[in-house]
Parts: structure tokens; sequence; C-alpha cells
């Protein structure tokens, strides 16, 4: 154990002690959560796991357990100096043990929960009710419009809304959520001592000063594959439901979705158009029974939860009559031959009008070719 153990307590709120007793357990090699769960019922805290002793541990977990216990895991003072060292940096930094007052209450709730969590930025947000947003990493311009609109608008209605920090549909939640008073909690797949992607770091700190950033890796740990399904189950376990926008049938956000059925949480999916590979698995959640989502209001009813007075609507409003090619458009994608079709433009006089209004935000260009209607709430 470190020397810097010795301290009265860790900036975390845990006494240094107990942090050290923590990450000793969750670093053992072959204990896992499953084994930590099983000891810390065996055994009550992680200190008092360790001062049981080896013949206590093969009773409870078993010798293969017991043999991985008796030694402290490689590595583990370095650990112990760098988190500690992580913590003491800024005071919006802590380690939120399972049972203390911060930790998730729904999360409690599920079959898997993280035993130790790190955050940065206002605890406060962890007890408030949230929703999950997710969908594609690579969604069209109205999946990112539309999960950026109802993020607001949930946060306006009193939801804090999580979701993953992954780009696409993730950053679109969080960055609509920051306008509302509510806020948004990114679930993330590193340790906090790194931002992925990098493209997130402005958005990062933003949500550290208005929500907040959560991990159960600890520090040092970088993007592993393996570590984002994992966090899906914290993202789907903290919230009330899951809303789903954009999503292949093979996605990340499928996973949060199931793992949300799991948790017996409430799982809503906004619909698009039968041509987009990026709504077939928010039509297959659809024909699971998730509930089809067209405003704020359907999931608030959903939830049994009261319509604010004044909430930006998420529903889809139609643009200003008048404008041929908005309406030849339609909202679906289509490509540029389709639209010389349907409005007989001259090819120049098309392709000038199509960037006027992408300028303008009304029209996003696709790969392929292809145009989309963008609608704005």
């Amino acid at each position: 154990m470190s020397e810097a153990a010795a301290g009265p307590e860790a900036a975390s709120g845990l006494a240094r002690d107990e942090l050290a007793a923590w990450l000793r357990l969750l670093e053992t090699p072959g204990v896992g959560r499953l084994g930590a769960r099983r000891l810390l019922r065996a055994f009550g805290t992680p200190q008092q796991v360790f001062e049981a002793g080896a013949s206590a541990w093969r009773d409870a977990a078993g010798p293969a357990e017991a043999h991985a216990l008796a030694e402290p895991p490689a590595g583990l003072d370095a650990l112990i100096r760098a988190t500690e060292a992580w913590l003491d940096a800024a005071p919006d930094r802590s380690a939120i043990a399972l049972g203390d007052p911060c930790f998730p209450e729904p999360l409690l709730a599920t079959a898997d929960p993280p035993l130790l969590l790190y955050a940065i930025g206002r605890p406060e947000y962890l007890k408030r009710p949230a929703l999950a947003v997710v969908g594609s990493r690579n969604p069209t311009a109205q999946g990112s419009e539309t999960a950026r609109t109802f993020a607001a608008a949930i946060s306006q209605a009193g939801l804090t809304v999580v979701s993953g920090l992954a780009l696409g549909v993730d950053g679109a939640a969080h960055d609509g959520a920051l306008q509302g008073p509510a806020g948004t909690i990114a679930v993330v797949g590193t340790g906090l001592d790194r931002v992925y992607p990098r493209q997130h770091r402005d958005l990062a700190h933003r949500i550290a000063a208005h929500g907040v950033l959560l991990s159960e890796f600890p520090i040092g740990t970088p993007p592993l594959p393996a570590n984002f399904p994992q966090r899906n189950r914290i993202i789907a376990g903290m919230a009330l439901g899951t809303l789903v926008v954009e999503a292949a049938l093979q996605s990340g956000s499928l996973i949060t979705a199931r793992l949300a059925l799991e948790c017996d949480r409430e799982v809503f999916a906004v619909p698009g158009s039968i041509h987009s590979p990026q709504s077939r698995g928010c039509h297959a959640l659809i024909k699971q029974g998730a509930k089809l989502v067209e405003s704020t209001e359907d999931i608030l009813a959903e939830l049994r939860l009261p319509v604010p007075a004044v909430a930006p609507p998420a529903s889809a409003q139609a643009p200003s009559a008048g404008d041929a090619v908005l309406d030849a458009l339609g909202y679906d994608p289509v490509s540029l031959d389709a639209l010389q079709a349907r409005t007989g433009w001259p090819n120049a006089q098309l392709n000038a009008h199509l960037l006027s209004l992408e300028l303008e935000g009304q029209v996003a260009r696709l790969p392929g070719q292809l145009f989309q209607r963008v609608i704005r709430a």
C-alpha cells in the first residue's frame, strides 16, 4: 500500500485506506465484479474482506479467488498514487463507492451495478431522474438535429439526459441537454484522466460544469473496445428509460436498449425513413414493442411525468411553404437526378438553390450525392 494512503481522507470522501482497499479488491485478477460482490456480501467492506484471511476467502469465494487475494495485484501502489493525485487535483472530482449517498439509486436495482464510480462535476445530478438518449455514431443531419432537440426538451422537462459521449447522436444529445436546467451525464469507457473521442474535449468540459462525467474504469484506462458495451449497462441502468434516435440493426444502441429492458426500464424509439439503414434499428425496436415517439410529450406520458407548462416541443414542424425544392425533397434522402425529375429545374439552378438551402441549414448533403431536408423544432 502506498505511503500516501496514510493520510486521513481522500478528496473523494472515501478515507484513503478505504480507497486503497476498493482498488485492491476491484483490480485483483480473477475476482471481477461478481466475485467482489460475493466477498462484500460475506464480509461487509473491502477492508473487512482483506482482514478476513485466506480460510474465510476460500469458504466465501473458493480456492482460486482466495489464492488471487493473497497478494496485492501488480501495479497497485502506482494506481493508488495516480488515483489520489487525480482526486486531489480539483475539488469537483470524486470516487463514489456502492453505498455512498451520491451513488445513483437506480443502479442499485440492476443485476450488475458498478461497485466504484469516478466522477467529475456536480454529484447532485446523479440523484435526479434521468432519461438515456443514444443512437448512431454516424447519424444523418436530421438524426443529429432530432437528438439535440429531444434532449433539450427532456432537460427542460426536468429529466437529466444520460448518454455515452460518443460521436454522433450521443454528442448531439449532450449538447442539447446542456440547453436545459436538468443538464446531462456522460458515462464514458475510459479513465476520467482522458477524453475520448478527442473531438469532444470542449463538450466534456461543458458537461463537467453543468452535469457529470462518469466512469467505472480506473484512472489511466485507455479506450479499449470491450469497455464500451460494458459502460452501456450503466447508461441504461441510471435512467427511467432509453430513447434511441437512429441506429443500425447491429449497433451498440440496440445493446443499450436491450439492457434497459433487462432492467425493467422503458424503451422509446424515433421512427425514420424506411429507406435509411440508420432507421432500421429503431424500426426493429418498435416492432418488438418499444414505444414510437414523435414528441417529448409521448415520453413524459409513458413515464407518467408532468408536461412543463412551457416546454420546447421536439416534434417535427414542416418548413415554410412555397419552396418547390423543399416540397420535392419530401422527408427521405433524394438523389440529384430524382430532384431534377420532380422539379423540372435545370441542373445549375437546382445545384445553386440546394447550396443556398444547405447554408441555411434546411438541407443536408449526404454521402452518395443524396440530399435530405432537415426538420427543426
